[in-house]
């Protein structure tokens, strides 16, 4: 039987296959933030409660296997990660 998470009106179990792309695709450029994206990512998706399953940075992208709660839609949570990492991976 599966684990299903719940909430209080619902049981859910929402899992989403997501691939990150950059813009420029520019292998050095992505090199140099290949490192500290994964931890960057792992705690966008701490901050809203969402699981990070899994996840591997290639590359020139990102795949993520991501549990989203039902109250965020996996538009809104792929526009605050995309964001908020660009945001940071900017200041550093």
């Amino acid at each position: 039987m599966k684990n299903w998470l719940s909430q209080a009106h619902v049981k859910w179990d929402c899992k989403y296959h997501v691939v990150i792309v950059s813009k420029c695709r520019s292998i050095k450029d992505f090199g140099k933030v290949r490192g500290h994206i994964g931890e960057i990512l792992k705690q966008l998706c701490s901050q809203q409660g969402i699981e990070l399953v899994e996840g591997k940075v290639a590359r020139d992208h990102v795949h993520m296997l991501l549990s989203v709660p039902p109250k965020y839609s996996i538009a809104m949570t792929i526009e605050y990660l995309k964001d908020k990492s660009a945001i940071r991976m900017h200041r550093e």
